[in-house]
């Protein structure tokens, strides 16, 4: 059998960006009060001898070696935002209503995502809106034939400015069913807000209109975020295996595989970003190396963050300011990215009026080069490279600030592969910089994030028709913050995937004879403190969970 894998691969990850819920009437605001402590993760963990020789037809629910979210000890209200089956592309709209008994400002507010599917699905991609607002951007797991649940949560604590009001309701996991694909989505989707002392958080919650941002007058920070996801059933799903045109490869886009995305504020450059490389469920030809374990971030999409407190002078005019999101690389007239935006304001308490200016954008030139090399085995080497720094300030009523971001990005990767793509393998690693530092009357602040993203995978399909992936996924942030000089709190974070996974390709599924080891070890530590988690799976059997903080 002889056929381009990267084909499979993009058969085999249908996701869908501009779908979420399914219609039906907006189910009844419920509140509960009642005091909840975060718990430890814990899964039951397979003996050795419990651990199939080749997959079945069910295995282990999905689970992440992430941390959950931690709730105080305090009373809570819970709220049903949503809760529906997805059986086609119809978005599900109702209404939230703020809880009851639980007054208006929260210590943190988690959003919960619980769903189940059973028999046979692809991967799909969602969204959940609250009054416009983007407050959920994930994927969903392949089930067993058996069936799986699966849960997401988030701390929603940034977005409590929304929560204090009624607002439609929008969520979308499009999806298709029929004789072949026969799992339906069934998801329910909750918030639960905790009292006790009122965490800091944004004074407006804002979305664009037509394009355009108004904030208001005495606006002192201003920090967009873009849910940007590479998808929608093409070749921008798999953006980073991308090739230039004269390179005989089944997804080409016309300088290859850099990608980079820019937020223009009235035309100007205002932020730049390397997106994440997410590889959904279906990924890398090979759904067994997800069945347990997912990626990192791919049930819960991280936004890209950028601070436009530079433009806030310009913004504060009153009037509306054009606000564009594009991703570089992408092939004219080609789609397949999604890019909704929130804005996240924090307001001068003390003046109606914060005037200031933008006083430098420099952005470096953008390099971006892809060399391809023929051969017995075809190369393509990638390097991009782009730089911007923004500065303006703002007279404040604790006087005038000047804010600067610097901001670094890099990518550099080697993907080759042989003749009918058989086989096919990528070594890839962004790296995005980024320094943001206030200077006022006061000791200046600054904050200085470095974000590692890896990729190391090969799919190899065989004489036999045994198509083996093995891949690492890494997702690696460092971040430390400092006053007048001094350090204040630093932290480091390493999310590391690894996956082996093995099946007969082009027969049924009950023929596949299918065998994988997965693992992912989470690591965060620093100032406040260390969380070390490692799972392990086999054949889709959980056969590790362990604790090392």
């Amino acid at each position: 059998m002889s056929r381009p894998v990267i084909m499979s691969m993009l058969a085999g990850v249908i996701l869908v960006a501009s779908a979420l819920l399914g219609a039906g009437p907006a189910p009844a605001a419920t509140a509960s009060v009642a005091a909840r402590a975060s718990a430890a993760p814990t899964a039951p963990v397979a003996r050795s001898s419990d651990v199939p020789a080749e997959f079945g037809s069910d295995w282990h629910d999905p689970v992440t070696a992430a941390p959950p979210v931690a709730r105080p000890s305090v009373p809570s209200c819970e709220v049903t935002l949503a809760e529906a089956q997805f059986r086609d592309f119809t978005p599900y709209t109702g209404t939230y209503t703020p809880p009851s008994g639980c007054g208006d400002r929260w210590s943190e507010v988690v959003l919960r995502l619980e769903g189940k599917v059973k028999g046979r699905q692809f991967d799909r991609l969602g969204y959940l809106h609250v009054g416009g607002v983007e407050i959920l951007r994930t994927s969903t797991p392949e089930p067993s034939p058996d069936g799986i649940e699966w849960s997401v949560e988030t701390d929603v604590t940034r977005y409590s400015d929304t929560f204090r009001r009624s607002h439609d309701v929008e969520m979308l996991i499009g999806n298709v069913v029929d004789d072949t694909y026969t799992g339906v989505l069934d998801v329910k989707a909750t918030l639960t807000f905790y009292t006790g002392r009122p965490a800091v958080t944004p004074d407006r919650v804002l979305t664009l209109e037509d394009g355009t941002l108004t904030t208001p007058r005495n606006s002192e920070r201003v920090i967009a975020e873009v849910y940007a996801t590479g998808s929608g059933g093409g070749c921008e799903e798999v953006w980073y295996l991308t090739v230039p045109a004269a390179a005989p490869y089944s997804c080409k886009a016309d300088n290859g595989p850099y990608r980079e995305v820019q937020i223009e504020v009235d035309g100007r450059l205002a932020g730049i970003a390397e997106p994440f490389p997410t590889v959904w469920t279906g990924g890398w030809s090979n759904p067994f190396l997800w069945y347990v374990i997912p990626g990192p971030r791919a049930f819960a999409v991280k936004p890209i963050e950028y601070d436009l407190t530079p433009f806030a002078g310009l913004l504060n005019d009153g009037r509306p300011h054009r606000i564009d999101v594009s991703v570089v690389g992408v092939p004219e007239g080609q789609s397949g990215w999604s890019l909704p935006v929130n804005v996240l304001v924090r307001q001068d308490a003390r003046r109606g009026h914060v005037s200031g200016a933008l006083l430098r954008a420099e952005a470096g030139d953008l390099a971006d080069s892809s060399t391809y090399t023929p051969g017995s085995e075809h190369r393509v080497d990638t390097a991009g490279r782009h730089r911007l720094t923004v500065a303006g300030y703002l007279d404040t009523s604790h006087g005038r600030v000047v804010t600067t971001v610097s901001r670094t990005l890099a990518n550099n990767s080697t993907h080759r592969w042989t003749e009918g793509e058989n086989t096919d393998g990528l070594e890839a690693t962004w790296t995005d910089d980024e320094v943001v530092t206030a200077d006022g009357r006061g000791p200046a602040t600054t904050t200085r994030t470095r974000r590692t993203y890896t990729m190391d995978g090969t799919t190899t399909l065989g004489a036999d028709d045994r198509l083996r992936t093995v891949l690492t996924l890494g997702d690696r942030a460092a971040v430390a913050e400092e006053s007048g000089g001094r350090p204040t709190t630093w932290s480091r974070l390493d999310d590391t995937y690894t996956g082996d996974a093995t099946y007969t390709a082009g027969v049924p599924r009950d023929q596949r004879h299918a065998v994988a080891t997965t693992s992912e070890r989470y690591r965060r530590h620093g100032s406040a403190g260390c969380y070390d988690r490692s799972l392990v799976t086999v054949q889709g059997t959980l056969t590790q969970d362990r604790a090392r903080c």
